[in-house]
């Protein structure tokens, strides 16, 4: 795991020169009809490696929700800037991009606030360097970055090393891992019925913190916890680590990280050494939704993952914003989002737009406008989420806490069950 205080040294710095480029398409998407002042929103996401597909869909459905409401926030009209906080070498999202993100953020004085990042370790570096913005905070909602250290007590110093300024100023719309890994760890325990599990974690700031809470929660009611075990992600097999787990006789692997991070190798040797998910089951958190590789593999059958949230199945079956959205998507690019996350992001531009209505049009107002006073409520009726969105403004937690389980089957990762948070 990336060390919060090192992390923290490296934005505090960079924040303070503000010079360096960051990575973005370029090109702003804005409606013809929309009057006043442009305000522009920008996306940060991977787009490129094996999340690209998942933050391709969502940047497209942002846009179709943008279009929908004539890219305009009351007085305001709304540009989007897409951002890639990837690199093709990585293959996933990456350190020193991100960073530079973040400065590029702040220096483009016509950007109001940031809708990412999909990745935790990704957010920790960039919302430091917005939030001492000495024209904000500058306001970060995410839809995908889980950790809890974020907005909680997790890890040492957290979640003030994330506001240096004093103020909050990052929020989201999705839950955290600690409701993930502990929800994962009983649906172990009462639909696999699990008694042996061995961990398996990408030694990132996402995979550490669920696998810590799987871990935690397994243990307290009951399920053995054979290991709990950071692998290389740059190793070509893992036939020996797998061969060492099989020797203890697990029930099931838990490989809490990032589909990105060797993922396919990973379940490849698993299955060649353990057998098929029929035999010792395979469990993952939701760094395993929404990638288009990891469905089409012939190893991820019968694999379970949880998601954070609501799948878009169940969205799309309650009605409304989300079944709507998916309608258009699919008239529009022929088939429907391949990742639940493409809704959760609609909902962060949401409260992005919502923020900015009931703001002056600068940073500091759209910032205060989610974390000062009653904060900001999205109706049901009107959220791409299915139900009332609500963000607590003392910590930029969403109220709403879901998590759904996904299976693999047949080439195809689908809605399972609504997981209890207990």
């Amino acid at each position: 795991m990336r060390k919060p205080i090192a992390a923290l040294a490296v934005v505090t710095a960079a924040v303070l020169g503000l010079a360096a480029c960051g990575s973005s398409s370029g090109s702003g998407e804005k409606g013809a009809e929309a009057g006043g002042k442009t305000l522009v929103i920008a996306t940060d996401l991977p787009l490129q490696g094996a999340a690209g597909d998942a933050s391709a869909d969502t940047n497209n459905m942002i846009q179709l929700y943008l279009e929908s409401i004539g890219y305009k926030a009351g007085d305001y009209k709304i540009e989007l800037k897409k951002y890639d906080n990837s690199t093709a070498t990585a293959g996933s999202w990456d350190a020193g991009t991100c960073t530079a993100n973040a400065q590029k953020h702040v220096s483009e004085t016509s950007e109001i606030a940031v809708m990412g990042e999909f990745n935790s370790g990704c957010t920790k570096l960039e919302v430091p360097v917005l939030n001492q913005d000495p024209n904000g905070p500058m306001l970060t909602v995410s839809h995908a970055a889980t950790n809890p250290g974020l907005t909680k007590a997790w890890d040492p110093g957290e979640p003030d090393l994330y506001a240096p300024s004093g103020k909050k100023s990052f929020a989201r719309v999705i839950t955290t891992d600690d409701y993930q890994g502990t929800a994962a760890a009983h649906f172990a325990q009462e639909d696999l019925k699990v008694k042996k599990v061995y961990i398996l974690n990408d030694n990132q700031t996402y995979g550490q913190g669920v696998a810590k809470a799987f871990q935690t929660e397994a243990e307290k009611i009951g399920i053995q916890v054979l290991g709990n075990e950071a692998y290389d992600d740059k190793a070509p097999n893992y036939t020996a680590l797998f061969q060492k787990i099989k020797a203890l006789n697990p029930d099931a692997v838990y490989v809490s990280g990032i589909y990105d991070a060797n993922g396919g190798q990973l379940l490849k040797d698993k299955v060649s050494v353990l057998g098929d998910n029929t035999k010792v089951k395979f469990m993952a958190p939701d760094g395993y939704s929404g990638y288009p590789a990891f469905d089409a593999q012939p190893q991820s059958e019968g694999a379970y993952v949880t998601f954070a949230g609501l799948a878009t199945e169940q969205l799309q079956k309650q009605g409304g914003v989300a079944a709507d959205l998916l309608k258009k998507y699919q008239e529009k690019y022929g088939m429907g989002p391949r990742t639940s996350y493409a809704l959760y992001g609609v909902a962060a531009t949401q409260v992005i737009v919502a923020a900015i209505e009931k703001s002056d049009g600068t940073r500091k107002g759209v910032r205060d406008a989610v974390f000062e006073g009653d904060g900001i409520t999205i109706p049901a009726e009107q959220a791409a989420t299915g139900k009332a969105i609500h963000l607590d403004p003392a910590t930029g937690d969403t109220t709403a806490v879901d998590i759904s389980v996904m299976r693999n089957h047949d080439g195809k990762q689908s809605f399972f069950k609504a997981q209890p948070v207990k």
